[in-house]
């Protein structure tokens, strides 16, 4: 494990510090973070075959990367705006995760993301290694090297810490925020209908036509499939232009994060997605009519459904 961290700060340091001794140790610190968090979370999936254990700590990695950036360098007010901003963000999502049932007082429980059990059905899956393999590179090191990435717009604004706040930097913070805002408000008509499905009854009327469906289709989903998705990409799109504004190039290295997890986004929402409609009859009718991330915001929604 030493070797596996030296090895990973040597190759950190060459992508991106160009020899700044202070961001190299930052970002030695990022990686043995991410390393250990990694390892820790493959160990614990393994012994307890749960395999959301990388879905506990996504709301939670942002958060440690942002502060322990925040205390490494003597704070600009672009990382103390990014910080609040991933900080908010990051109780938010975790909130919504606790009250799903993915926190438990024993850290090692909780309820596992239903997609995870699905999936292990697959022939492939039921090899031992490669299952281990498969725990090991996909589910612990690659979604958490997504985190990682997504974040580093933080190493960018460290990089040029001495270079003052521009329009930019307070219109991606706002167009953050009004991310936030949006997803928070997806996932809570989400919970509100499972509690409602749960007990097979519509409080006022409410989400009736979804309940007789099974799914929801109304509030932000009668916009888009997946309004909780697209926010959670937007949010870190927006985290990316803090690193445009401090850098000065519109097209940096830190965007590999943003595209990174439109991709992983793209995949998830698609598995989800062959889930419902195997499940579901009045999916694909749903699906044909309403657009999975870009809403059609000029149509009613009576044209919509």
């Amino acid at each position: 494990m030493i070797l596996l961290i030296q090895l990973s700060h040597k190759l950190g340091c060459q992508i991106f510090v160009n020899g700044d001794a202070a961001l190299g140790h930052l970002v030695n610190l990022w990686i043995t973070i991410m390393i250990c968090t990694t390892l820790i979370c493959f160990l614990v999936a393994e012994l307890t075959h749960n395999y959301s254990q990388v879905d506990k700590v996504w709301s939670l990695m942002p958060i440690v990367y942002s502060w322990v950036t925040l205390l490494s360098f003597p704070p600009s007010p672009r990382i103390w705006m990014m910080t609040i901003l991933v900080t908010l963000w990051g109780i938010r999502l975790s909130y919504n995760f606790y009250r799903k049932g993915g926190y438990d007082i024993l850290p090692w429980k909780g309820e596992e993301d239903y997609r995870w059990g699905i999936l292990r059905q697959h022939p492939l899956l039921q090899k031992g290694l490669i299952k281990t393999m498969f725990n090991l590179f996909f589910i612990s090191f690659y979604q958490h090297l997504v985190i990682f990435l997504f974040s580093t717009p933080l190493l960018l604004a460290v990089k040029f810490s001495e270079v003052k706040l521009t329009e930019l930097d307070y219109l991606a913070a706002s167009f953050m925020f009004l991310f936030i805002l949006i997803e928070t408000i997806a996932d809570n008509q989400l919970h509100i209908f499972q509690i409602q499905k749960r007990h097979d009854t519509s409080r006022d009327g409410k989400y009736a036509d979804s309940l007789n469906k099974g799914f929801l289709t109304e509030g932000l989903w009668s916009y888009v499939r997946h309004p909780n998705y697209v926010s959670e990409q937007a949010i870190w799109v927006c985290f990316y232009f803090f690193g445009v504004s401090a850098s000065g190039q519109i097209i940096n290295w830190t965007l590999l994060g943003s595209l990174i997890l439109i991709l992983l986004f793209a995949g998830s929402s698609e598995f989800t997605e062959r889930i419902s409609l195997d499940k579901y009859p009045g999916y694909l009718n749903y699906k044909h009519n309403i657009p999975k991330f870009i809403p059609h915001i000029f149509k009613s929604r009576k044209e919509r459904i």
